[in-house]
């Protein structure tokens, strides 16, 4: 049986890996992709300790999660249609220029 800390290792390192691409890339889809990593080392925590207490309100709130990060990517996809078609490109740089 796996204890929770291989659990928590796990997630850990997931998210340091969407956090670094969230601090790192200028590219609109690996930062929507890197966001989603996030969201996931989030859903393994939340799993891993409704498995080690024994309840389901962890993976209810799991569920939660997945329904925000598929709102997210629909957001996040019109938000890269707009920057693509306006700038020829997905650099999240170029929207400073959007302003009034």
């Amino acid at each position: 049986m796996l204890t929770p800390q291989y659990y928590l290792i796990l997630s850990a390192a997931i998210f340091c890996t969407g956090l670094f691409g969230v601090l790192t890339r200028r590219n609109a889809l690996l930062f929507l992709m890197s966001v989603e990593l996030m969201l996931n080392a989030a859903n393994i925590n939340l799993i891993a300790f409704s498995y080690l207490w024994g309840n389901i309100t962890g993976q209810t709130f799991g569920l939660f999660v997945m329904a925000l990060a598929a709102a997210e990517v629909a957001i996040g996809i019109g938000i890269i249609l707009v920057l693509y078609r306006n700038f020829d490109g997905v650099d999240v740089t170029d929207a400073t220029t959007m302003k009034w």
